[in-house]
């Protein structure tokens, strides 16, 4: 579905087509993990070859020179602070875009600090690919009056 989003992106991209560059992890958590999901999804992409376009990964491209803490149940300030900082590049090839791979998208603050930092290193675009979004939803706990009856909860977008 990724490799469909980006066929549709087709038109857009004005020259070389962008370097796929994924979010990285911290050396720590990838070794951790044993895997970054960020760049699997990525390199599956990329072998679906979108209209038959060969991408070109740049996995060292983004590096997280610093671990960072879990953002799940931050507000956006706090995973602004906490991202600050984090990433840093290598030198983008004069002029060309940068097709930016993430897992997921909750905020965005991810992915602007990785923008940030591209952009800064020479990337004349950046473009954002994640398989999932996240929607804030209001949640509400009920308890009913018998106790035999399980918590229920209410969720709406």
């Amino acid at each position: 579905m990724l490799a469909e989003a980006v066929t549709d992106l087709t038109p857009e991209f004005e020259g070389e087509l962008p370097l796929v560059v994924p979010v990285p992890l911290h050396a720590t958590k990838l070794r951790s993990r044993g895997f970054n999901q960020s760049e699997l999804i990525a390199k599956a992409m990329a072998r679906q070859k979108p209209l038959g376009m060969e991408l070109e990964l740049a996995p060292g491209l983004l590096i997280r020179k610093r671990a960072t803490e879990s953002q799940v149940g931050y507000t956006r300030q706090q995973r602004i602070a906490n991202l600050r900082g984090a990433f840093s590049a290598k030198s983008v090839p004069s002029g060309r875009d940068i097709l930016l791979v993430d897992d997921v998208f909750t905020t965005g603050t991810t992915v602007a600090e990785c923008t940030r930092v591209l952009r800064r290193a020479g990337a004349e675009r950046v473009w954002v690919a994640t398989v999932a979004r996240t929607l804030k939803l209001d949640v509400t706990f009920t308890r009913s009056v018998a106790a035999t009856q399980p918590l229920t909860m209410a969720a709406r977008a």
